[in-house]
């Protein structure tokens, strides 16, 4: 996704790397159409939308959200 962040990248991509990761991932409720990405470590809120094609913004913006969540995960470990 880093490297690439043009590629046909699917809502199911982002479900898989939260997953792997220990981030929550939460579907669109109530009608909406943006998933909702939240780490315990951050604050705020990344939201997604899950129409695709995604747009290379939202998966550079989804990768730094990662980013941050690790440094902040691997700080705490030691």
């Amino acid at each position: 996704m880093e490297r690439n962040p043009k590629a046909d990248w699917k809502i199911s991509d982002f479900e898989k790397v939260c997953t792997y990761i220990g981030i929550e991932c939460s579907p669109p409720s109530g009608g909406g159409s943006h998933y909702k990405v939240v780490s315990r470590h951050l604050e705020g809120i990344l939201t997604v939308p899950s129409n695709r094609p995604i747009k290379p913004v939202y998966v550079r913006k989804f990768v730094s959200y990662i980013a941050a969540h690790i440094e902040v995960e691997e700080n705490e470990d030691g």
